[in-house]
């Protein structure tokens, strides 16, 4: 008779990922908002692997979760498991389609530059087939799915990040007939004050550093997104706080104006960010040529 006793198993994937996660991130919140599940099912996955183990990965206190003895001394085998899998994953993706061609960027960045450079990306690269995806917050390029993102940040010295345009500059913008006869900063205080709520500090900061001695008293509309309020300014809503960088397409139409010729500077420049796993593409290298291009051009 044939001795087949059953083997012991592996525990499962879904497991292993929540812990990686989880530890790398600092704790099951984070995990469960980068795997796109609930906390509580980051805590169950953890729960089972600790049982298939049999020792605790994680010390539990009121104030959250913390890597246990164990979990530290496995942590780093596991990261480099996963970004193993991860970039032979993506490699297979653009190895198999080529062609396909994924951005991420912020939501204003999209719909303020990308939707002006596509047309003439479509020109450039006729054989690409480029998709944009927005978000708030920059993806992990070593382990999502993105061959590049277009993102602002402080500086472009780290790996794979090129410099688009930079840095930024504050300046209140609006119609060019609403800017008629406002010359100072009272009669700027006396229109209606658009802001954006991803940057709700921007109206104050441009009013500390170019006027002082004056106490800033504007109000207005508020808009959970940037291309809103720009579009908004262009139909004579009100005076927009201006990215520079971001309004200089409108600005060089002249669908925008400078409502005062006073600028204040930002420490934010607008970087590209090359997938650092990817293998080869002459492809991608055009794109990026392209889009640096662009935005050369303001």
């Amino acid at each position: 008779m044939a001795v087949n006793p059953p083997r012991p198993s592996l525990p499962s994937l879904n497991g292993l990922r929540a812990f990686e996660s989880a530890a790398r991130l600092g704790g099951f919140k984070q995990a469960a908002a980068e795997l796109n599940v609930s906390a509580g099912a980051v805590a169950q996955h953890v729960k089972a692997l600790e049982g298939w183990c049999g020792g605790a990965l994680f010390v539990r206190h009121a104030q959250g979760v913390s890597l246990s003895s164990l979990g530290q001394q496995v942590l780093p085998e596991f990261i480099a498991a996963f970004d193993g899998i991860s970039a032979a994953s993506q490699r297979l993706r653009s190895l198999a389609a080529p062609n396909s061609l994924n951005i991420a960027t912020l939501p204003s960045v999209a719909q303020l530059l990308l939707a002006e450079w596509l047309p003439d990306l479509r020109v450039a690269l006729p054989e690409a087939r480029i998709s944009v995806t927005a978000m708030e917050t920059p993806p992990n390029l070593s382990r999502e799915p993105f061959d590049l993102s277009i993102f602002f940040g402080a500086a472009a010295e780290d790996k794979g990040a090129i410099l688009l345009a930079g840095p930024d500059h504050l300046v209140p913008v609006c119609a060019p007939t609403l800017a008629q006869g406002v010359s100072d900063f009272h009669e700027l205080m006396a229109l209606p004050h658009i802001s954006d709520q991803f940057w709700p500090d921007d109206w104050a900061r441009w009013a500390q550093a170019a006027f002082p001695d004056q106490n800033y008293s504007g109000t207005g509309p508020s808009y959970s997104l940037y291309s809103v309020a720009v579009r908004e300014a262009v139909n004579g809503g009100g005076v927009l706080m201006g990215h520079q960088t971001l309004v200089a397409p409108l600005l060089a139409r002249g669908d925008l104006v400078p409502v005062l010729p006073v600028k204040v500077p930002l420490e934010l420049n607008l970087i590209l960010w090359r997938n650092p796993v990817l293998a080869q593409s002459g492809l991608l290298d055009q794109l990026i040529a392209q889009i640096r291009e662009l935005a050369m051009r303001g």
